[in-house]
């Protein structure tokens, strides 16, 4: 009987130590699923997050671009004026000749229609208007008949025509800036004269006010 009990024991303290390892792992193995299963809920819970921020942000984004077409509803409708994305499209041959900074009378009739729904707009929004010039990438012609270095001050030039016509018809200097981009950012290809046609034009963009906006006698954009 003694060794039947010695034989006992022995198997009891062999089979002891294997049934607490696999409680340990089985332990472990819980904790990690456990951990997993956080890391997934936080995970999905930053990608509800982010999707209802992205649905909130294109909801304004709309709202905005309906606002903005409903205060241009009459120059929208003549054709002379485009919106895309919150920002307002004028052709340059409505404002200018070719290689000019000087205001076309029809292109001056226009930005007086603007002054007022445009000021209802950006008072009511606490924004600004920025106005940008583009051309394209034509060079301009050499001599002493030349009255800008390149594309870029030409552009700066309109931009700021533009934006002394809309403080002259009405608008607040401290509601509207200038800016030039010259024959960067290009709507069309600059392979033909359509494509060129569509690229010399100016853009006016409502945008938050900031401490650092530039004055609205700043020629160019950084």
């Amino acid at each position: 009987m003694i060794g039947m009990d010695d034989t006992l024991d022995d198997a009891t303290d062999q089979t002891a130590p294997v049934w607490a390892v696999f409680g340990d792992l089985m332990a472990g193995l819980l904790g990690a699923f456990v951990l997993i299963l956080v890391g997934v809920l936080v995970v999905q819970i930053d990608l509800v997050a982010s999707l209802q921020q992205e649905v909130q942000k294109r909801q304004m984004e709309e709202k905005r671009r309906m606002a903005l077409e409903k205060a241009l509803a009459i120059p929208l409708a003549s054709g002379r004026v485009t919106v895309n994305n919150g920002r307002i499209g004028i052709s340059g041959s409505v404002l200018f000749a070719t290689g000019s900074d000087e205001l076309r009378a029809e292109g001056r009739q226009l930005l007086k229609s603007l002054v007022q729904p445009l000021g209802v707009y950006l008072r009511e929004r606490d924004e600004m208007l920025m106005v940008s010039g583009f051309t394209d990438n034509t060079a301009l012609l050499r001599g002493s008949q030349k009255r800008f270095a390149d594309n870029l001050e030409l552009s700066a030039q309109r931009a700021l025509t533009v934006t002394r016509a809309l403080i002259d018809e009405g608008m607040p200097s401290s509601q509207v800036f200038a800016a030039a981009f010259g024959a960067e950012q290009p709507v069309a290809d600059n392979s033909d004269e359509k494509g060129r046609a569509q690229n010399r034009r100016v853009e006016m963009a409502p945008v938050p006010k900031a401490a650092n906006t530039p004055p609205s006698e700043s020629p160019r954009a950084p």
